[in-house]
């Protein structure tokens, strides 16, 4: 039987809405109806790329037509919440591009009216579906972990700082608008995933520092107005004893980090490549997966197992009701209050309690 179709708008046709458009291809059932973008020269190229039937270059007229269910936001961080509001109170469904918001505050002000619609709120955290991390479910899900208590974010780039490092614009490492530099650009899909794994803990304390150390083109950096962190480290305590520890670089002097893990009682996981470690018969082991034969085997005996091969097939299965929605939105709202504290605990210069975080979280987002 045909998959219902589910009409979709898209709100900002830049990079990342351009990301967007060109993953819905290859989704069954979803069928873009409108773009919707300020720039009405570059919405019209897009649309005429994509064969999109309609332009709109204020969002809100496209949010008036009744036959679009869902909008996807591509915009910039400091314009998700107004946008994603005026959605959910134009009774659609909303797909937001990560991080959440600009701040703790406007993260929580979306989740609200998100509620209050009673629509669904997904995220982009396009890494949860790859096989390493279904995998990985399936590990978690079966005790073999034991009790989980720490957790490694670790995200490296050498010399990828967005503009001045010569890819994408100076948008990207202005505060006013992006709101943060490495860590919500990048420490976001990390994060997510290992607080997907574990249960999304409350986090209770955080200690961060942030840098913009190594040196840049200083054309480059007068242009560019760069203003956010190049790279961030923290240690973040959570409820239950757990802990994990974040470092993410966008430029540093150093070879290729290790990458993220989950430590448990019982045995440990490290997520890429993915690999288990643990005692067996009174020896350290340590096991790798045929995940592209496991694949296979959960797609086959599975009819919906093809709504968790990416965010959009997900985001689609969810509307179509195949699929019950990650909770992508409420690790969001974890990522933005730690996140938000390694900021705070940066400006105090000490560790900070969430409540802390909260009381001093305002809304740095941007005026429609």
């Amino acid at each position: 039987m045909a998959e219902k179709i589910v009409r979709v708008g898209i709100i900002g046709t830049g990079q990342i809405g351009k990301i967007h458009i060109d993953r819905y291809q290859k989704v069954a059932g979803a069928q873009i109806a409108a773009v919707a973008d300020v720039d009405e020269g570059e919405a019209k190229r897009v649309a005429a790329k994509f064969e999109i039937p309609a332009v709109y270059t204020d969002f809100r007229e496209l949010l008036k037509r009744d036959d679009i269910e869902a909008v996807d936001v591509c915009v910039h961080n400091n314009l998700h919440r107004p946008i994603a509001e005026a959605a959910f109170e134009a009774g659609k469904h909303v797909y937001c591009e990560k991080p959440m918001a600009g701040s703790h505050a406007d993260a929580k002000a979306m989740m609200e009216a998100a509620r209050e619609s009673g629509k669904l709120f997904h995220i982009q955290f396009e890494p949860m579906f790859t096989k390493e991390m279904r995998a990985a479910r399936h590990i978690v899900d079966s005790g073999e972990l034991g009790e989980i208590y720490h957790a490694r974010s670790y995200g490296y780039r050498r010399r990828g700082r967005p503009f001045v490092d010569g890819y994408g614009t100076a948008r990207f490492v202005q505060k006013e608008i992006a709101a943060g530099g490495a860590m919500y650009d990048m420490a976001v899909y990390r994060i997510a995933n290992l607080l997907y794994l574990m249960g999304n803990p409350r986090p209770l304390r955080v200690s961060g520092k942030t840098y913009q150390k190594l040196h840049m083109d200083e054309k480059r950096r007068t242009e560019s107005g760069f203003d956010v962190e190049e790279l961030a480290c923290a240690l973040v305590r959570f409820e239950n004893d757990i802990s994990m520890d974040i470092l993410e670089s966008w430029a540093i002097h150093m070879n290729d980090f290790e990458g993220s893990f989950i430590a448990g009682s019982k045995g440990g996981i490290r997520l890429q490549p993915l690999s288990y470690h643990c005692y067996f018969a009174d020896m350290c082991m340590d096991g790798t997966f045929n995940l592209d034969e496991a694949n296979f085997r959960w797609h086959q005996l599975d009819p919906n197992e093809s709504g968790y091969d990416s965010s959009s097939h997900h985001w689609i299965a969810a509307l179509q009701g195949r699929v019950p929605l990650i909770p992508t939105a409420r690790f969001a709202l974890t990522i933005m209050l730690l996140s938000e504290g390694v900021y705070l605990s940066e400006k105090l210069g000490r560790e900070v309690s969430v409540e802390e975080v909260e009381e001093n979280s305002k809304s740095t987002a941007l005026s429609l």
